[in-house]
């Protein structure tokens, strides 16, 4: 896949809103390719996460351990999708296991490569603090109306 490709699919998140081209490219450029066979896990449930990875092609399955042992699907991740993005930012914890379910793509962007990005172009840092705020707002939101709707 080309940067071109690369950075088209970055600017497609919501974590990157409002960043220019040349930081997306910049982004896109140090960030670590993966290439992952059908069963591969890219990561575990409860592992310390020091990177997100953004699933350039493919289909990543999300699971979640289960007290019994077994595990349960809670989703899927496609071309497009990004995992563990806090991870970028601060340290994280993976709250899923992420298991390649065929032959996928990823690119690592680690939070060593964010921060740098976030130091050398102080825009990056105001766009990425915005982003949170709003995301931050949308789940605040979303927990008062959930605990309205108990309350019933």
């Amino acid at each position: 896949m080309a940067l071109r490709e690369d950075i088209a699919i970055l600017k497609g998140l919501s974590i990157f809103d409002g960043l220019e081209d040349e930081h997306l490219r910049l982004l896109a450029f140090g960030a670590e390719r993966r290439r992952l066979e059908r069963g591969h896990v890219l990561f575990r449930e409860g592992a310390a996460a020091d990177s997100a990875f953004v699933v350039l092609q493919g289909q990543i399955r999300l699971t979640r351990n289960l007290p019994s042992g077994s595990d349960r699907v809670i989703g899927e991740a496609g071309p497009g999708s990004i995992l563990t993005e806090i991870a970028m930012i601060s340290d994280a914890e993976r709250h899923f296991t992420a298991t390649a379910a065929v032959e996928s793509e990823v690119l690592r962007i680690s939070r060593t490569l964010f921060h740098r990005m976030m130091a050398e172009y102080p825009e990056v840092a105001v766009a990425t603090e915005r982003r949170l705020r709003e995301n931050f707002t949308r789940l605040t939101g979303s927990l008062a109306d959930a605990t309205a709707l108990l309350k019933r």
